[in-house]
Parts: C-alpha cells; sequence; structure tokens
C-alpha cells in the first residue's frame, strides 16, 4: 500500500511539473511547432521544386541577358575592345546616334508597317476563314489541318519557298501568270524596292492567318447558338448578324490573336535573314534584322545593343497593355 501511495504522489508530482512546463510557454512552443509544420505543408512551400528552377534559369538567361545588353548599350563597345563597365562613364550616346540615324528611322517605320498591315490582314484573313469553316462544312477537319499547317513550318523553310516563288525567271508565280498571257505582271518581287516589303508581308500573312482562324474558331463556339437564333428571329441577315452580334463577342479572341500576331512581326527577322541576308536595303530593311547587321557584322556592339533594346521597348508596349486589361479583368 505504500508503494501505491508513493507512485501515486510522484504521479500529481509529474503533472504539476508538467502544469509548470506550460504555463512557462510549453503552450507557445507547441503552437510555433505546429505553425511551422503548417507552412512546410502548405501548398507553396511543396511546390517549389516544381517552379523555382525554371524560374530562376529564366532569371538568368533571359532577363539576365536582357539587363546586361541595357548595361552595354550604355558603353562604347565596338570592335575587339572590350568595354569599361564603370557607372561613372555610363551615358545615353548610342540612343542619341540611332536618333540621328537616318537608316534607324527607315527601318522603325517598315517595322511598324510589317507590325500594323501584317496584323491587320491576318486577323481579317483569320475571321473570314473560322467564319467558313464554323458554317459546319464538309470535310471541316481537313480544312483546319490545311490551313493551320504553315504555322508549323520554321522561317527558314517559309522564306526559302517564298524566294523560290517569287523568282523572275523560275518563280511559280511569274510563270503562272505567263501561263496565262499574264506575263505583263510578272515582277522582280523581292528585288524590285517597290514591291519588296509588299511581298515579305503578303509570305508573312500566308503562314500565320492560320493561327488566327484557329483563335477566332475557338471563339465562335464560344457563343450560346441563342444568339444566333435571336438574331435571325429579328430578321437579321447573316451579314449584320455577324457584323453586329457576332463579331463584337469576339473582342477577347482578337486583342490575344493580335498580340501574338505583333510579337511574330517584331521577330520576322529569320526570315528576312534567310531571304535577303543580312541587308534587306532601305524597302525591306527592319529593326531585328539592323540591329543584327550593326552588332555581329559591323561589330558595333554598343549600338545593336541601344536597338535591341528600343526593339524590346516596343515589344513591351505592345504585351504590357494587353497583360493589364487581362489583369484587371480577372483572367490572370
Amino acid at each position: 500500500m505504500q508503494g501505491i501511495r508513493e507512485l501515486l504522489k510522484n504521479g500529481r508530482r509529474g503533472s504539476n511539473r508538467e502544469g509548470e512546463l506550460r504555463a512557462d510557454g510549453g503552450e507557445t512552443v507547441e503552437r510555433h511547432r505546429e505553425t511551422d509544420q503548417s507552412i512546410l505543408q502548405s501548398e507553396f512551400v511543396q511546390s517549389l521544386p516544381f517552379w523555382l528552377p525554371p524560374f530562376l534559369l529564366m532569371g538568368f538567361f533571359v532577363y539576365g541577358a536582357i539587363g546586361w545588353n541595357l548595361v552595354i548599350s550604355f558603353t562604347d563597345f565596338a570592335s575587339l575592345t572590350l568595354p569599361t563597365y564603370d557607372p561613372a562613364t555610363f551615358d545615353l550616346e548610342m540612343y542619341r546616334q540611332a536618333i540621328n540615324d537616318p537608316n534607324f528611322w527607315t527601318a522603325a517605320r517598315n517595322t511598324v508597317v510589317l507590325l500594323i498591315v501584317f496584323t491587320t490582314l491576318c486577323l481579317v484573313v483569320g475571321l473570314a476563314l473560322a467564319i467558313l469553316i464554323d458554317r459546319e462544312i464538309r470535310f471541316e477537319n481537313g480544312f483546319r489541318t490545311i490551313y493551320l499547317l504553315p504555322m508549323s513550318l520554321s522561317f527558314v523553310v517559309t522564306a526559302k519557298v517564298w524566294a523560290w516563288m517569287y523568282n523572275f525567271e523560275s518563280g511559280m508565280i511569274n510563270v503562272s501568270l505567263r501561263q496565262f498571257g499574264l506575263g505583263g505582271l510578272a515582277q522582280h518581287w523581292i528585288s524590285d524596292p517597290t514591291t519588296k516589303l509588299a511581298a515579305v508581308i503578303f509570305a508573312l500573312i500566308w503562314q500565320f492567318s492560320g493561327y488566327a482562324m484557329v483563335v477566332y474558331l475557338a471563339g465562335l463556339r464560344a457563343i450560346p447558338d441563342d444568339h444566333y437564333e435571336a438574331a435571325r428571329v429579328d430578321g437579321a441577315s447573316s451579314w449584320r448578324m455577324y457584323r453586329r452580334v457576332i463579331i463584337p463577342q469576339l473582342r477577347s479572341s482578337t486583342m490575344g490573336a493580335a498580340v501574338v500576331l505583333m510579337v511574330f512581326a517584331l521577330k520576322a527577322f529569320d526570315f528576312l535573314y534567310v531571304m535577303f541576308g543580312t541587308n534587306p536595303g532601305p524597302a525591306a530593311d527592319i529593326l531585328a534584322t539592323m540591329m543584327f547587321r550593326e552588332a555581329f557584322a559591323s561589330n558595333h556592339w554598343a549600338y545593336g545593343s541601344a536597338i535591341a533594346i528600343i526593339l524590346f521597348l516596343m515589344a513591351l508596349a505592345v504585351v504590357g497593355p494587353y497583360l493589364y486589361s487581362e489583369y484587371r479583368r480577372g483572367e490572370l
């Protein structure tokens, strides 16, 4: 009996000590432990191995390269002499040189023309194709594949094909015109300054209008059938129905496709380089080809970097407002 009393007494002492420990902060320690465990088990921490490595790689190789390019544009880096990365010597001389360079303004004008005309005509052709395919025609999948197929080709392949097609002597376009008795319309399409940029734009429209078609087709299929039926009940013709009811509902599709097409237009360097080399001439020179020519052909590294930064700002001016509008609408 005495041993049992001792055990009970020791148990009470242990419980009293535990209460004293808890009174001294044991509950706080336990709460901190639970908080740490909940943080480690959160979705953010558990997702780190999946998104953090590519985020760091992209930050270093993409945004780090852009930052370094910006720094080079503040120097006088040219030829084989190494630049001095001294902030005290940084200036905007290369940007002033671009502003006073008539070749820069010619390339900038061609870039803007290519951007606007190419994007607008691609959207128009893509919308027309999407409306035709949306009318449940036979072999819809086949036509959709045919129209989208050119986009799967690289700029290099497309440029080679169209360079052959535009050839004055043996190109398919001029040969076909002569076969139909229209030889007077045959042109030096890619050597004549009056038709060079138009020929480039036409080839790029052929390649990318299928992308606009797919985007618009998805937008058309998302519109409820009730809207079509309501317009028909009101007596609207097909033209009036699409113009007043259907096309206004494709605003989101138009914005998305336009941004992607404008970015592709700014990246048309591959096409022009394969077709014309480093110097397409004033009629078709754009900022991308001028940047490459100044940096890698003339070794004017700082000047080429300044042109690249201007081109990057143009791309940012295209993408930035779209991302902001999507964020305001809650789509991002």
